[in-house]
């Protein structure tokens, strides 16, 4: 899962939510032109444009029958935990874990604090899985079917990724030696409260934070939770945020302590997966088929030593969190249909 900013201007506009690092860590969304090709300096600062966006029918938010608690109440962050701690008065829960699980490398989970809670406020619209964690829109049934936005929908679109990337932009600079994922998670709560947007993340799947934060060899989805982070450690943020029914999706990578504090093969991990992104953005026009976005992230990722991660994928975003277009990130010959003008995808 990055973020939207300004984007360059054509007669039929393509709306992407790509992330900075393409496939492994989360990127950075951006608005593509249908009839230009954008030349990028490594050097400078990446491009960021607006979200992209797919939606179904919109469901109203659900009703809330005690106020008091607002949302995120602790029955359901509690249930996913074997045991809890007090510290300074804030309850810490250690989830789940199995004794045999085959880590990648250094980083475990660390202890949790209880679900944020969201406002039971007129100004923020709920999802629908927000009460219970379940979805309840699907994406179609066939890979290929894929919803066009009508132009209002692509504002609305525009809307949330640009809130989103205010967001991720917060959250990237409280990014320091010493600070927790916690203490960011906290930031991006409050700040996407603040503009009136529901942190998609939040109860999504039960998931319990309001954002992701992966840390080294963490692929994606890592839980927020006490471990301070260290100089060197690279860290991908993935900020989602609903605001008037539409979920604008962004990410970045980020190094603890500056650029010149990771290693060499850190950086250049992040410079491979941020060239990724670049080129599947130059490959976004109408006509051209979703899957070989997968061949051009593979063959640039190998050529530099690099494999790709075949477990997640890009998504079609909008009203729905998840739903098609799947962008795979690797060479694949998957039927999952052709850009055209009104998709919205991260």
């Amino acid at each position: 899962m990055s973020s939207p900013r300004s984007s360059p201007t054509a007669l039929v506009v393509l709306l992407l939510t790509a992330t900075s690092t393409a496939f492994t860590p989360s990127p950075t969304h951006g608005i593509l032109s249908s009839t230009t090709h954008h030349n990028y300096d490594h050097d400078a600062v990446p491009y960021s444009p607006s979200p992209l966006f797919m939606n179904k029918k919109k469901k109203q938010r659900p009703k809330i029958k005690n106020k008091s608690t607002a949302f995120g109440g602790s029955k359901s962050s509690s249930s996913s935990s074997s045991s809890s701690s007090l510290t300074g008065g804030v309850t810490l829960i250690k989830p789940k874990t199995t004794s045999n699980f085959q880590y990648a490398g250094s980083i475990r989970p660390g202890l949790q604090t209880p679900k944020r809670i969201v406002p039971d406020v007129d100004t923020i619209t709920f999802p629908d899985y927000a009460l219970d964690g379940l979805p309840k829109n699907r994406p179609p049934l066939f890979p290929w079917v894929i919803e066009t936005k009508k132009p209002e929908e692509i504002e609305k679109m525009r809307a949330s990724g640009r809130c989103a990337r205010e967001v991720l932009d917060l959250a990237g600079r409280s990014v320091t030696p010493g600070i927790t994922t916690d203490e960011i998670d906290r930031i991006v709560h409050a700040a996407s409260i603040e503009r009136g947007a529901y942190p998609s993340p939040l109860n999504y799947h039960n998931f319990p934070k309001s954002c992701c934060t992966s840390v080294n060899e963490v692929i994606c989805h890592g839980i927020p939770d006490d471990r301070p982070l260290q100089e060197g450690d690279i860290v991908n943020i993935d900020i989602t945020c609903y605001l008037n029914g539409y979920h604008g999706d962004c990410s970045e990578m980020f190094i603890v302590g500056g650029e010149d504090a990771a290693d060499h093969r850190a950086k250049r991990l992040i410079q491979t997966t941020y060239d990724c992104w670049v080129k599947s953005l130059n490959f976004v026009k109408p006509g051209n088929d979703y899957k070989d976005i997968g061949a051009i992230i593979e063959d640039h990722v190998t050529a530099n030593g690099f494999t790709t991660v075949k477990s997640f994928c890009g998504h079609g975003v909008g009203s729905v969190f998840h739903t098609n277009p799947n962008i795979l990130h690797y060479r694949n010959s998957e039927p999952a249909g052709k850009m055209q003008p009104g998709h919205t995808f991260t």
